[in-house]
């Protein structure tokens, strides 16, 4: 088990990334779910039916690598969204799954998000994955985004919103909120007639530093 000043900071550290999402209008309601790896087969994650922008550090649960809670509280329905990422990618600290407005959009539309217009794209987010749908809270969802777990750290999940993948809760909540500033800047782009892609050659270069689906 990790310790108490550990699992302490971390408590606290997903409920700001939780304040965070909901304060930039990447979650509302009861949407979206968070959660970070503690120690080996445990992991901290944020309650079903509660406000992201409201949450305690007290009210996050502790669950292990099956998802089944270790004490009190019921984890997210979303949790197995979670669990793969972790089993498949031992460089995942965190997880953040939300659903930020433009990017959702595109999957909406049936459209991804091109990596090669802007250098947050390629650098901050890689090849963003275009998941098709699964059906909320079931295995279906995780069994969708298993095949693109290994190239990529950022999703875009069909008619659902977004999950990003982070080195630490707060990697996870940057990748997440640059995905939809991508997004809103590609709409924008799209309304004043096309978007440009970069030269080649940077982005070619940009690639290379990103290191693709890598969380370096």
């Amino acid at each position: 088990m990790p310790s108490v000043d550990r699992e302490a900071q971390v408590r606290s550290q997903v409920c700001d990334v939780g304040r965070r999402l909901w304060e930039r209008g990447l979650v509302g309601a009861r949407e979206g779910n968070v959660s970070a790896r503690l120690a080996p087969g445990v992991l901290v994650c944020t309650p079903g039916g509660v406000c992201k922008g409201d949450m305690r550090p007290e009210d996050l649960v502790l669950v292990d690598d099956e998802g089944r809670p270790l004490g009190e509280g019921r984890p997210s329905s979303e949790v197995k969204l979670h669990l793969r990422a972790y089993r498949r990618r031992l460089d995942c600290q965190a997880v953040v799954h939300a659903h930020p407005p433009v990017a959702t959009a595109f999957s909406l539309a049936g459209q991804g998000l091109p990596d090669d217009v802007l250098p947050e794209s390629a650098f901050v987010l890689g090849p963003v994955a275009s998941v098709p749908f699964g059906f909320p809270g079931t295995d279906e969802l995780p069994d969708r985004l298993d095949p693109f777990l290994d190239g990529h750290k950022t999703f875009l999940l069909s008619h659902h919103g977004a999950a990003t993948l982070g080195r630490d809760v707060w990697d996870a909540c940057d990748r997440m909120e640059t995905l939809e500033r991508v997004a809103t800047m590609l709409l924008y782009a799209n309304t004043l007639g096309r978007v440009v892609p970069m030269p080649p050659s940077a982005y070619a270069e940009l690639k290379g530093t990103a290191l693709h689906g890598r969380l370096a």
